[in-house]
């Protein structure tokens, strides 16, 4: 994973940096929002109803809203740009690579080198885009809305943070397993794309179609790993939810929290649940893209180093 990251910064550092402090500004306002909820919950269920107070908190609430959509739009734009950038860049390598193997008289594998520049390159590249940046959002989501959540009413934090540990342990021991299918299947493509450019294709034709049988068996286990894990996870989930809802009925039967924590503390819950689902992708993405690169670097014989002073 160092090595993938490492070239990641060595050819976008600058724009990386744009971007982490983008994602940090997103999300440092991911619980405000929050606190305005409660406040107007509040206020509604107090008795005391002043709609000029209502207007302010909701005016101020979708200010937030608002500014941290547009610095959203803002980091999803900068960060594409910079996947398509990465397409672009390892595109040209590639094909400086094809050149130099054709003028030595070595041979082309030109099947494998097809599925590098068209597939490969544009998942490493689409990564690249969002690598540093997607990862502090959603880490910086979750420190904020679990903070946030904890310091109005502890025991409903704690339940938020429990539902987050167990995810990544089913996560950690799933992904091992499914590291290892797609680094098959890129291994098996890649023969198959190689065999198809055969001048007796024919021939070779049985042998191919053998290769496809093996790409759907080795997705097929995929498939059972993930959707087996991504059960898992929504059970977890399903459970924080019903645990919110019972703790901060009971807290507010005793009069130990408000109306508005509770609601806000469900709110939170659906806040906390998209990032970690995003970073358990994400994290299935970091893994898949680690093997993909170490594959890609085969292609780049013992040098790669040349190929980065060239473009």
């Amino acid at each position: 994973m160092f090595r993938l990251y490492s070239a990641i910064w060595r050819v976008s550092a600058g724009r990386q940096i744009v971007l982490i402090l983008l994602s940090l500004a997103v999300a440092a306002l991911a619980a405000v929002p929050l606190e305005f909820q409660r406040d107007i919950i509040n206020h509604l269920t107090s008795g005391s109803i002043e709609v000029e107070k209502l207007l302010l908190l909701g005016a101020g609430m979708m200010g937030v809203v608002l500014l941290s959509l547009t610095l959203k739009w803002v980091l999803g734009y900068r960060a594409g740009t910079l996947g398509e950038d990465t397409i672009r860049l390892i595109r040209g390598r590639l094909l400086v690579r094809a050149i130099d193997i054709s003028e030595e008289g070595q041979d082309l594998r030109s099947g494998t080198m097809t599925t590098a520049i068209s597939a490969e390159a544009e998942e490493l590249g689409k990564f690249a885009g969002g690598a540093f940046s997607d990862p502090v959002v959603q880490i910086g989501t979750l420190i904020s809305v679990i903070g946030y959540i904890s310091s109005t009413q502890p025991g409903l934090g704690m339940i938020a943070l429990s539902m987050i540990v167990p995810q990544i342990v089913i996560v950690l021991a799933s992904q091992r397993k499914v590291n290892i299918f797609v680094a098959e299947r890129v291994r098996i493509l890649r023969n198959a794309t190689d065999r198809l450019t055969l001048a007796d294709i024919e021939a070779a034709s049985q042998e191919i179609e053998k290769q496809f049988d093996e790409i759907f068996e080795t997705r097929r286990k995929m498939f059972i790993w993930k959707l087996s894990a991504k059960f898992l996870l929504s059970v977890i989930n399903g459970a924080g939810t019903v645990g919110v809802l019972m703790l901060g009925g009971w807290l507010v039967l005793q009069g130990k929290t408000d109306v508005g924590t509770v609601v806000a503390a469900i709110s939170g819950l659906g806040r906390i649940q998209g990032p970690t689902a995003f970073l358990i992708t994400f994290y299935r993405q970091v893994s898949a893209n680690r093997i993909k690169y170490e594959l890609m670097l085969e292609l780049f014989g013992d040098h790669p180093e040349r190929y980065r002073k060239q473009t």
